[in-house]
């Protein structure tokens, strides 16, 4: 099944025309024709079946035949990452987690950090064709890139970790995890978080945490961190 994005289509929704881009991709890119049926989520819950009354590369239209709601998980993943020094890591940070079942991605702007600008539009676009590959029914929150100190100092949830690289003690994520819960976790960039972002995330009653016996770049990390999660919550 090929599933497309398209936010504005509600469950009130009966017919629906494509944007010009869209249109074109749907028409003479893949060369679908009048009565054929696509998959459409508005990437909140909902996947629709409907079928194609006009096949036109400018305007592509749709009459909803059908549609069916996907129940969200019983818990939240949020998922704050220092971007990476080379973009595509980033990137491809965005695409597995999507693919994963990530629910939230806050950029986080560190000391150490040496990318303090992200390409929202371009994270957008990766992210939306990751669920549409996943064939997820709900499409991740990409939240504004924001300090490290105003992140903690306005975000709270169930459950709040670090991981960190320093010789600090600290639990595994898996024995830390509560499952079925909220949980956010700071992942920091490739110089690591700073000593004094570290105490102030204690000082905020984030859990220090490993992800494991080795040193993982910030990418690696979050993915670590995301399908850790995932799995133990479906446990």
């Amino acid at each position: 099944m090929q599933l497309f994005y398209t936010p504005e289509i509600t469950s009130e929704t009966k017919n629906y025309t494509f944007s010009k881009e869209e249109s074109r991709h749907i028409v003479r890119v893949l060369r679908k024709k009048e009565d054929d049926i696509l998959h459409i989520t508005n990437g909140k819950g909902y996947i629709f079946s409907a079928i194609i009354t006009v096949a036109d590369q400018k305007n592509c239209m749709v009459k909803i035949q059908s549609f069916e709601f996907q129940p969200q998980k019983s818990y939240k993943l949020h998922l704050a990452v220092a971007p990476t020094k080379m973009n595509d890591r980033y990137e491809w940070f965005l695409e597995k987690a999507t693919e994963i079942g990530i629910d939230t991605i806050t950029p986080i702007i560190c000391d150490h950090s040496e990318r303090k600008v992200i390409k929202a539009e371009r994270f957008e676009k990766i992210i939306q064709s990751a669920t549409k590959q996943s064939l997820s029914a709900y499409f991740p929150k990409l939240k504004p890139a924001i300090s490290f100190s105003n992140f903690i100092s306005t975000h709270t949830d169930e459950q709040l970790f670090i991981a960190h690289c320093e010789e600090n003690e600290k639990q595994s994520l898996k024995e830390a995890l509560k499952i079925q819960k909220d949980v956010t976790i700071l992942i920091g960039p490739e110089g690591d978080f700073s000593t004094k972002e570290i105490q102030l995330a204690l000082d905020h009653n984030y859990i220090p945490v490993t992800l494991g016996e080795t040193r993982l770049r910030t990418e690696t990390a979050a993915i670590v961190a995301c399908h850790s999660v995932v799995f133990l919550n479906e446990k």
